[in-house]
């Protein structure tokens, strides 16, 4: 990945009546973030973006995600499959239907420690509540897979992965999305205090 940092610089100064541009949205910070990136880097972005399509779910799709080298894409899917046939799960149990109907059956590799907290979630009444528990789960996740991803290309899918919960939550409920993306903000903020990240290089590299 090329010039991560400029990410950070294009990130709006946040007040407590922060609102997205009109100009601005989910996929105008992709195509940033992809004018930055050489080749390989907007592949794998591209990957992920397949990924937050429905239509595109499919066995297929996560037996590749599950193949390729990237530790992002892998454990992220991984994660992402895990959810979704524990959501089908769910759905089959509380309808009487046969518990692995609508899954994909698929061995991700990786341990799901997290089925407890999904469980929770789903058992939740209040549907905003649910949807606010399951990507808060998500949430989490993404921060555990890229813990010690600073200056590469995971730690962008990390970004690009938490933009799009927040993208979503922009529709659903505005003020929650605009608490996401002051979240987002600040740690990816903190992580570049935590590498002595100077702004003053950014205005200096400036092209």
């Amino acid at each position: 990945m090329k010039n991560y940092e400029y990410i950070i610089a294009s990130l709006p100064a946040l007040s407590q009546d922060w609102k997205f541009p009109q100009d601005r949205n989910f996929s105008s910070y992709i195509e940033e973030i992809k004018a930055l990136a050489d080749g390989s880097d907007r592949k794998a972005i591209d990957a992920l973006l397949s990924g937050f399509k429905d239509k595109n779910l499919n066995e297929e799709f996560y037996g590749k995600m599950l193949s390729c080298k990237d530790k992002f894409l892998k454990e992220y899917f991984a994660f992402d499959l895990q959810v979704r046939n524990g959501k089908a799960r769910f759905l089959n149990k509380a309808f009487g239907r046969k518990e692995n109907q609508d899954t994909i059956s698929l061995e991700t590799g990786i341990e799901f420690t997290e089925a407890p907290k999904l469980e929770a979630a789903l058992a939740q009444t209040d549907l905003l509540g649910r949807e606010k528990a399951l990507d808060d789960l998500m949430w989490n996740k993404i921060s555990d897979i890229t813990t010690f991803d600073y200056f590469d290309i995971d730690a962008v899918l990390g970004f690009i992965a938490k933009l799009h919960i927040i993208d979503r939550w922009l529709s659903l409920d505005e003020q929650t999305g605009r608490q996401m993306f002051s979240k987002l903000v600040s740690e990816v903020r903190g992580t570049f205090k935590g590498v002595e990240y100077d702004p003053r290089k950014i205005e200096d590299n400036r092209i």
